[in-house]
């Protein structure tokens, strides 16, 4: 069964190359050119995976990204945008989006992106309960219920913030750069002209360990960061 995209975007030019390259890559597409139609698209289809431009007439990207986190916090959502500043790309991470492309981008990279979405999307939980919960000390993150507690406590998170403490998690006890936090949880290349995955780790340090001892989140200065317990 073809897996089934939806794409939000008004420039007419730019969504309908989109999907024709989709299509011919053995995709289903559905297309909305403006954030309302996008909504109601959402609302009445299951989706594989979202694209949605930002600047978008009526409802924008989000917006329609916030709306759609609000029903669904498992469909992969990519926000196309032509603004390529860091607190763009927060903002859209912040609302729920899984990836990030700066227009003007190459389509097969964008098709690469989408295919790495998807494949994370169909990952299915363990069935071994010891394997759907990750732990630290008194931080417990279930990959089930994507819920995160600190000494009992739940703790909300955005979906990045979820995914890069899993990572953490998985990662426990080793030194961990931002080249690899980038390759593996942002599947891009680490660009040294941001600071992005620092504003993360300090969005996350604020949820999990500014209220709570001991401390988890540790810098290696120089190295990168590492997930630790006092006594590991």
């Amino acid at each position: 069964m073809k897996q089934h995209i939806l794409i939000v975007e008004d420039e007419k030019k730019i969504a309908d190359t989109l999907q024709a390259g989709l299509i011919e890559n053995n995709f289903k597409v559905s297309v909305a050119y403006n954030g309302a139609d996008g909504k109601s698209l959402f609302m009445s289809y299951p989706y594989d995976l979202v694209i949605l431009d930002i600047n978008l007439p009526h409802i924008n990207g989000y917006d329609l990204c916030k709306i759609i986190r609000e029903v669904d916090t498992h469909t992969p959502i990519m926000l196309l945008t032509a603004l390529n500043f860091t607190d763009n790309k927060i903002e859209g991470y912040e609302l729920g989006a899984d990836d990030y492309m700066v227009k003007p981008f190459e389509f097969r990279e964008l098709l690469a992106r989408c295919k790495a979405l998807l494949r994370r999307s169909d990952i299915k939980p363990e069935t071994n309960t010891d394997n759907k919960l990750l732990k630290v000390a008194d931080l417990e993150l279930n990959l089930d219920s994507k819920e995160v507690k600190r000494n009992g406590t739940k703790i909300p998170l955005t979906a990045k913030e979820f995914q890069l403490l899993e990572y953490f998690l998985k990662n426990r006890g080793k030194v961990v750069s931002r080249a690899d936090i980038a390759k593996d949880v942002w599947e891009i290349d680490f660009d040294t002209q941001t600071n992005i995955i620092d504003v993360y780790v300090n969005f996350l340090r604020k949820k999990i360990d500014k209220d709570f001892i001991p401390k988890l989140i540790h810098t290696q200065v120089g190295m990168g960061y590492i997930l630790k317990a006092d006594n590991d």
